[in-house]
């Protein structure tokens, strides 16, 4: 539960990065963890839509490689029996809700931000098996999906860097300085090889040859 109460052991907000400090953090939560919850819920319609319809278009199918139609019909597409979009509706839920409740000036207990941290690393995990799936096994893109993967990556390392400032997750010095130092560059590093994945496996596709 929210708690009122400061803890002695946080460090001065003015003395952390922007996204550590509790109403940027707050916003940056309630923005990313909307956009993503708004994809995932459009991929639930469109979801519901194939149920009344399998042969239905839905509006991200543009060609053979970018269809979230034929990528929901794949076993992939509900790895715990039902669709993986429902997981997303849940999870970014509880990310706008934590960052509404950051800004309304409340203070969660060390137990929620660990909850949270557990949360947000599993959810980039899958994250990561979406994405080794659509791009290397089922060669076809989602574009909702990707509005999804492009969230969380900095929701999952700003909450992490966020977490190592306020002594939640246990780091050294200089590793704690490095993130705070370099968070947005990890960030653009793994967008950019993400791209260069999704470049490289569909380049004959993007860029067709003329031989």
């Amino acid at each position: 539960m929210p708690s009122t109460k400061a803890s002695t052991s946080d460090p001065i907000e003015q003395d952390l990065p922007a996204l550590s400090r509790a109403r940027p953090y707050g916003w940056f939560l309630v923005i990313a963890g909307g956009i993503a919850w708004i994809a995932s819920f459009t991929l639930v319609l469109e979801r519901l839509e194939l149920y009344k319809n399998p042969n239905a278009v839905v509006s991200c199918d543009i060609n053979s490689w970018i269809s979230c139609g034929d990528v929901m019909k794949t076993p992939q597409a509900a790895i715990l029996g039902f669709p993986n979009p429902f997981i997303g509706v849940v999870a970014f839920a509880i990310v706008v809700t934590t960052g509404m409740v950051l800004l309304a000036g409340a203070r969660m207990q060390r137990w929620y931000w660990i909850g949270l941290q557990v949360g947000i690393t599993a959810g980039m995990a899958l994250v990561g098996w979406f994405w080794f799936t659509a791009v290397y096994t089922l060669a076809i893109l989602c574009p909702y999906c990707m509005v999804v993967w492009a969230m969380m990556i900095p929701v999952f390392v700003f909450t992490t860097v966020r977490n190592i400032n306020h002594g939640i997750i246990p780091a050294p010095a200089g590793l704690t300085k490095f993130l705070n130092e370099w968070a947005w560059v990890i960030v653009g590093l793994l967008y950019l090889a993400t791209l260069a994945s999704i470049f490289f496996k569909f380049m004959n596709l993007i860029i067709p040859s003329n031989a």
